[in-house]
Order: structure tokens, then sequence, then C-alpha cells
């Protein structure tokens, strides 16, 4: 497909893409997923902090007649935070076989859906003297942006997997530490990129790209209602 057939269905932006139904599939399970986790994240590190809740266990004893050290409420108030902290586990594998979903999809997506193709045609846009320029440098940016994504979330996974495997590999155990830091680092800039993306989306589809977010639910056909 040469550069005018493959943008002549975009109308004026390139932001305006057919999408297959296995890749909106993934999206969407890729957007609940995350938001899942962000959210355990959340919870866990609020609501259901250990420390945070050793009063409130003490409190809720005492009602009953039992008196309990600092050290024992502790106990009681870590063993919620671990369930929530299992739910988060269970949806980092979740985003783990997401992402390898996601190489296998690259292999059978049709040819003009592949990411490397798309993205070779977002440069050839670059070198062209008509449209709006200004547009096709953010068009640029953001597909470079969710190259970023995927590195960011490769890095996650198998700092994740690590974290949630370490302990039961010598190699990876000494380097939890490590591991967590580089997990911890990496989630506040995915946090980053899904606000972005969220925003980023809402504000094309309102003004230069109107039909953006339907399209990645009915595919991007415009024979379609």
């Amino acid at each position: 497909m040469d550069q005018k057939n493959a943008y002549a269905e975009t109308e004026s932006s390139p932001f305006l893409q057919k999408h297959s139904a296995l890749l909106r599939i993934w999206h969407w399970l890729t957007f609940l997923t995350l938001t899942a986790s962000i959210v355990t994240v959340l919870i866990a590190s609020t609501a259901l902090h250990p420390r945070e809740n050793i009063k409130l266990v003490q409190e809720r004893l005492a009602k009953k007649g039992v008196t309990i050290t600092d050290e024992q409420a502790f106990s009681v108030s870590h063993a919620f935070d671990d369930k929530m902290w299992d739910v988060h586990k269970l949806l980092g594998f979740g985003l783990a076989f997401l992402l390898l979903s996601r190489v296998i999809l690259e292999v059978v997506q049709p040819g003009d859906e592949k990411v490397k193709v798309r993205i070779r045609q977002a440069l050839k846009l670059k070198t062209q003297t008509t449209g709006n320029q200004k547009l096709i440098r953010h068009f640029l940016i953001v597909k470079r942006g969710y190259l970023l994504f995927y590195v960011l979330l490769l890095v996650m996974v198998l700092t994740g997997l690590g974290m949630a495997f370490g302990h039961d590999l010598a190699f990876l155990d000494h380097y939890h530490r490590t591991i967590k830091t580089i997990h911890s680092f990496c989630q506040y800039l995915i946090y980053s990129f899904v606000v972005l993306h969220l925003a980023g989306v809402i504000v094309s589809d309102i003004t230069h790209s109107r039909g953006i977010v339907s399209g990645m639910i009915n595919g991007g056909d415009r024979n379609k209602g």
C-alpha cells in the first residue's frame, strides 16, 4: 500500500486509522488490566497500608475485650495488605501474557496495521510538503511515545516477574532491592503515560481527529454507522 492510499481514509488526520478486532480487544484488555493494577497499588499503599491500620485493628479488638501489641496488630493488618498485593501479582501475570500476545499479534496483523509499517509510514509523512505539518509532527511524537510505552511495559513485566519469583532464584534474590526500585520507578512513568494518553486522545477526538475513540471500538471503518 502506497503512502497516498494508506492515508486516503484518514481525511486530514493521520491519527484516524483502521484497527483489527484482535488489536482492539488487546487494547481494551491491556487498558483494563493496567487500570486494575494501578488501583491495587493505590489501595495497598493507602487504605490497606499495614502501619496505617495498626490502631484500627487494636481498637476493633479492644471492643471485643482483646488487647494486642503493635507488632501483633501489624501482623494482622499486613495480612490484608498481602492479599491486595497478591491480586496485583495476578494482574502482573496478566500483563505479561498480554505483552507476549502483542508480539504474536504483530506477526498475524494485516500488513498495513503492523507497528513497523505504521512507523515507516509516519516517518514518510515527515517528508510531505502538503498537509498539516504541525499535526504530522505531533503524530510522529505520539508514535515514538508508543514505542517508549512498550519498552516501559516490558521493563515493568520483567521486573515484576523478577520480584514474583526472585526469592526462588538465588541470582535474582540477590538483586531484589534493585529490581524493586526499577519496578517502582517505571510504574510512575507508566502512570504518566496512561494519563497523557487519555488526555491526548480526548483532546484529539474533540479537535483535529474526531472519531479516534470510536475507531478503537468499531475498528475505524467509516462505512459503519
